[in-house]
């Protein structure tokens, strides 16, 4: 999969860069390499690159500023590396955009490993959007257009990042019945083995927050429910 597949390396640490190429390079991925926040935004514009690793602390403009700007003009996945764990630091990431992150220092084996399961991801999210109904799918006041990747809720637009949409999708298809995580995992990002549960959680709580806490109930201990709204 990898050797036809490139990756946009954003980091301003010239050593962490360089050794980050030279690692996804051995992976057989092709890599473009940016060092800024207006470098990476124009990279990406040149390149179309994949995917996109993405370090939160930059120059010019932080890595949440880049990643609205690159979504805005087209979905890629990212994967942000930031320097804290902090739980609202990470749901701002997942709220403009961001589909993974990943807690520095890291181990190389665990990016390889991200990244793969990340693009692993948008093939999975292709292929549930095409077991969607042609038509919207309406459960209660809640409205999902699979193939136009659109939601509304109560008549109102409601704007998901693609993995929030992939995560609703999901759910969508088995209404009122409870997904694990693990299952929630495997479908949406394509992980296997159980790991990353956290993950899950936290892209949960940023699509709550879109679309109502109404909406998705929690099943502690096992994992998630779609609500069919009134």
């Amino acid at each position: 999969m990898s050797a036809s597949r490139t990756v946009l390396v954003v980091e301003d640490d010239p050593v962490i860069n360089q050794a980050v190429a030279d690692r996804l390079e051995a992976e057989g991925y092709a890599v473009v390499r940016a060092w800024d926040g207006p470098g990476a935004v124009a990279a990406e514009a040149e390149h179309h690159p994949d995917l996109v690793l993405l370090d939160v602390m930059l120059p010019g403009y932080d890595g949440h500023e880049v990643c609205r700007r690159i979504q805005a003009a087209r979905p890629v996945p990212v994967l942000m590396l930031t320097a804290r764990a902090d739980e609202a630091d990470v749901l701002v990431g997942l709220g403009v955009g961001a589909d993974d992150y990943l807690t520095k220092p890291f181990r190389m084996r665990e990016l390889v490993a991200r990244i793969a399961a990340l693009l692993r991801r948008v093939d999975r999210a292709a292929e549930l959007a095409a077991r969607q109904p042609e038509r919207a799918l309406e459960l209660g006041d809640l409205r999902i257009d699979g193939p136009a990747h659109r939601v509304w809720r109560g008549g109102e637009e409601v704007r998901l990042t693609p993995t929030e949409f992939d995560l609703l999708l999901c759910l969508a298809a088995t209404p009122g019945a409870v997904v694990s995580r693990d299952r929630l995992l495997a479908e949406v990002w394509g992980w296997d083995g159980g790991t990353g549960t956290r993950t899950v959680d936290s892209h949960v709580k940023g699509l709550r927050a879109k679309v109502g806490a109404d909406l998705v109930r929690t099943v502690h201990g096992v994992g998630y429910a779609l609500e069919v709204p009134a």
